[in-house]
């Protein structure tokens, strides 16, 4: 989304030939090809792990860290180097979309027109809300202290970035549609109009 986003702020000229289908296809094949992966990988993992402290996950979903913990023997040092090794391929993913903001903030300030600077914030804010909303639950989920931590506070967390930031999406993404802001105040107003009469 944010190479989408250069492209179409930065060379709006070259955005035909630059996000053509099969770009776009390629962007999603390697997209998809790398979850799938990356999931294989931590799937047959984990089923190599021998669980010696019982079979109950604190979580609602099977959460790497929370099987982890069930580990008995010295085997999980193979799922911590591959929880490493995802975090420096996340950290390349971060790299390339600030670099990629950085170039479209560049070229907005320098736009003459209010309007057209309007534009174009207005098209990254809901990409930068969502990528903020998974990543800071994502990072809390995982490098909270362990001495904070708490069945609880865990299922709460995994709870907020699994669940929170793919079902917000929508509703950030259509907030640019007018017929949808117009319908949503509507909606809120008919609310707090209800709600001032109850009392």
């Amino acid at each position: 989304m944010s190479y989408d986003r250069y492209v179409a702020i930065c060379k709006p000229l070259h955005y035909g030939t630059l996000m053509d289908s099969r770009a776009c296809a390629a962007m999603a094949a390697a997209a998809w090809g790398t979850g799938v992966l990356y999931s294989l990988l931590h799937t047959a993992n984990t089923f190599s792990l021998p669980l010696c402290q019982g079979n109950a996950v604190d979580q609602f979903f099977c959460e790497i860290p929370q099987l982890l913990k069930l580990s008995c023997s010295k085997s999980y040092l193979r799922e911590v180097g591959l929880i490493v090794l995802s975090i420096l391929i996340l950290f390349g993913c971060f790299v390339f979309i600030v670099v990629s903001y950085v170039q479209i903030f560049r070229a907005v300030l320098r736009m003459p027109s209010e309007q057209g600077r309007h534009k174009a914030f207005s098209t990254c804010l809901p990409h930068l809300a969502v990528l903020s909303l998974f990543l800071s639950t994502g990072m809390v989920a995982y490098l909270k202290l362990p001495s904070i931590s708490s069945p609880l506070l865990d299922l709460v967390v995994a709870f907020l970035y699994s669940v929170l930031p793919p079902a917000v999406n929508p509703l950030i993404y259509s907030m640019r549609n007018q017929e949808l802001k117009d319908a949503l105040w509507k909606l809120m107003t008919r609310c707090v109009s209800k709600a001032m009469n109850f009392h």
